[in-house]
């Protein structure tokens, strides 16, 4: 659910006090802006640009668990529990803008105004619904068809044409699919040889959509 799907759930005059309490955080292309571990204190709801969520493994490596673009929220155990610890970190892919409130901020809001409660539990079920559909999936389709899955989802949401370039790396990719960059590499190299895609440093072209959407049924 997209941000405006999230403050939908209000109404108009809650809507408007719970935008009231956010201020707003510009990041830079790279910028972390919270770290696996930092105590969590507010949610982050995207207007502008694009952001990894990332943890590190057992192992010592990094994987990137989600990319989230304009009107997805992030951070949101932080309106929970003020004191909780950050279970990933987030990084900004290009520049970008969020709206943010505190734990503290909305804590008061839901208290002077209990229907606000709609947009936390709201926010909650969107994220286990995502994470529902991410498990049955892993579960059940192929990790080719995996792979390409996730690209076209991201993809979506850096445009909705052939040549939408995405700005992800293999190992991010391999991450978000829950498989091997052996494996996404072949997927990959396979799809770049018929015509649907163009791989480069860091990034990924779309050539072909309906093809790579037929490819990963």
């Amino acid at each position: 659910m997209t941000e405006a799907g999230l403050l939908d759930t209000l109404d108009a005059d809650d809507r408007r006090r719970l935008l009231a309490a956010t201020h707003r955080r510009r990041f830079a292309a790279g910028e972390v802006i919270f770290h696996e571990g930092d105590r969590g204190e507010s949610v982050h709801l995207i207007e502008r640009g694009h952001v990894a969520i990332r943890v590190g493994t057992p192992l010592g490596d990094v994987a990137t668990l989600a990319i989230l673009g304009p009107g997805s929220a992030f951070g949101e155990l932080a309106l929970l529990d003020g004191g909780e610890r950050r279970s990933a970190s987030a990084v900004a892919m290009g520049p970008t803008e969020t709206r943010v409130i505190d734990h503290d901020a909305f804590d008061a809001l839901r208290r002077d105004h209990p229907q606000t409660e709609r947009f936390l539990v709201e926010l909650l079920a969107t994220q286990v619904r995502r994470l529902t559909e991410l498990a049955v999936e892993a579960m059940f389709v192929p990790a080719d068809s995996r792979v390409l899955r996730r690209l076209l989802v991201v993809a979506t949401q850096f445009g909705d044409a052939d040549g939408t370039v995405v700005p992800l790396t293999q190992d991010d990719l391999a991450s978000l699919a829950g498989t091997t960059r052996p494996t996404a590499n072949r997927v990959l190299k396979r799809a770049e040889a018929d015509g649907l895609l163009r791989l480069a440093r860091g990034r990924i072209e779309i050539l072909d959509t309906a093809q790579l959407s037929k490819r990963a049924k």
